[in-house]
């Protein structure tokens, strides 16, 4: 995998020692060589050791940016000292990148006021906000106002902007393919397709009846449903699932990745029922489930929001995500709920993992044509919650996002499922209901909910409710 790439803007003022400059620089090498991070930034004999100044300086500099504009993921502005905040946001103007910004500024040693040594970026990245403002481009702000890069705090903040510049990207040009048609009763997973298309996000449809033709025309000779159904029987113990059940899991897996890849998809939302059971046998769980797994996130009932939700955590984390139901109560526990559905989370949730049917639909659909759904408890850890819902009365998209953590409380049921503990869950349930939220929410075993905030708040403009208990 390559580096992730980030612009940096040295600021400078010219009353200023240069030297701060060059300190400023080798600390930013620093920190992103140890993070992996590529440095987009003009040479240190450019102008005063690399710094943007003047509008000469910020014409190099934005040049420098287009340039790199298929890999800069973000742009980093650093106040070594006051800078000129004309400089840096004639830059960004000039480079058009439309990438997330974050602004840090170095603090002032109180033993170190005097003219060699001192600062006053404290006062300078006000000005440089300021500025940004005026201009129109939306930045991100440290944790602290002035923060060295040696600090720990920066090295969490560059982390979390990093996360911030991968959902805003990812999003913007994300292409999701919807399989078949929602099942007829759920309104809840109805979605704006151009809603999504303002921020970049495309969706690419399918009849479910096309591909179940597709997977007609694979037989049993194919060398490829040999090596998928190898892959099943790796993934989850197929045990007592028929080979007629298994074959038509490998072919709709081959089917469906054919079309995500010619298409560049980079998630799907599938009729999971009730046309799959009767017209093709088989739960499409398993399938899912492997292609979440490898971080091609797929979700239940055409939930496209749902899985546009899904792959933004994925962006976020790096780590697979899933669809979940916000199902049921845990006893008398305010603050305790149980995540479920019939089975097609990632198996990075089910680390013990058993293939088998979903008796829920084969209740009404045949327990023999559910082959293929996916049972596991999710053990104790941290986890992020969240949804994204494209609001057609208002014209715009909302959406919530929070944190808590798996728990390791006994729950004796079938399914994919997880105790889950979330600080001040009712007035979280409250929120969601008031606000006609859908029931479906996605979940990433991380603690993400920050970045994610600021990117659909800051980058995309969405209406954002982060849950804080």
């Amino acid at each position: 995998m390559s580096k992730p790439s980030i612009g940096i803007i040295l600021g400078n003022r010219d009353f200023f020692p240069d030297a701060l400059v060059g300190e400023a620089r080798a600390d930013l090498l620093r920190v992103f060589d140890r993070l992996g991070i590529e440095a987009v930034v003009l040479d240190e004999h450019s102008g005063k050791l690399g710094a943007v100044e003047t509008w000469e300086h910020a014409k190099r500099c934005a040049e420098l940016f287009r340039a790199a504009r298929d890999r800069i993921l973000g742009v980093l502005v650093s106040l070594p000292n006051f800078g000129d905040e004309k400089g840096v946001a004639d830059t960004l103007k000039l480079a058009e990148l439309n990438v997330p910004v974050l602004v840090q500024a170095y603090p002032d040693d109180l033993d170190q006021f005097h003219v060699a040594r001192r600062r006053d970026a404290f006062c300078g990245k006000i000005s440089v906000c300021n500025n940004l403002r005026q201009y129109g481009i939306p930045f991100s702000l440290t944790t602290r106002h002035v923060v060295s890069p040696a600090e720990e705090s920066f090295e969490a903040d560059l982390r979390d902007f990093l996360a911030v510049c991968r959902v805003v990207r990812g999003l913007r040009r994300a292409r999701i393919g919807a399989v078949g048609a929602r099942p007829n009763a759920f309104n809840t997973t109805r979605y704006s397709e151009k809603l999504l298309e303002a921020s970049g996000i495309s969706i690419s449809t399918i009849d479910l009846s096309e591909v179940l033709a597709l997977t007609r025309k694979i037989p049993d000779g194919d060398p490829r449903l040999k090596t998928k159904l190898e892959e099943i029987g790796a993934y989850a113990d197929p045990t007592g699932v028929p080979d007629a059940s298994l074959r038509q899991m490998a072919r709709l897996a081959i089917v469906l990745t054919d079309w995500m890849r010619n298409l560049d998809l980079n998630a799907t939302a599938i009729q999971c029922w009730n046309s799959m059971q009767q017209n093709f046998g088989v739960n499409v769980c398993t399938v899912m489930s492997m292609m979440s797994e490898a971080l091609l996130p797929s979700a239940c009932e055409v939930d496209i929001a749902g899985v546009v939700a899904m792959y933004a955590m994925q962006l976020a984390s790096l780590r697979p995500s899933a669809l979940v139901d916000w199902n049921n109560n845990y006893g008398n526990d305010p603050d305790k709920c149980v995540f479920f559905h019939c089975g097609n989370w990632a198996k990075s949730y089910l680390p013990d993992i058993r293939m088998g049917t979903a008796p829920i639909l084969g209740s009404v659909l045949g327990e023999e044509n559910t082959f293929g759904a996916l049972s596991g408890r999710t053990p104790a850890g941290p986890v992020t919650f969240g949804r994204i819902s494209t609001d057609d009365r208002a014209g715009r998209v909302r959406t919530y996002v929070g944190e808590g953590s798996f728990t390791g409380d006994p729950l004796d049921t079938f399914g994919n499922r997880a105790v889950v503990a979330i600080p001040g869950l009712q007035k979280l349930m409250r929120y969601i209901c008031r606000n006609g939220f859908e029931h479906h929410a996605a979940m990433n075993a991380s603690h993400s909910a920050a970045a994610l905030e600021e990117a659909f708040s800051s980058y995309l403009g969405w209406e954002v409710y982060r849950h804080e208990g």
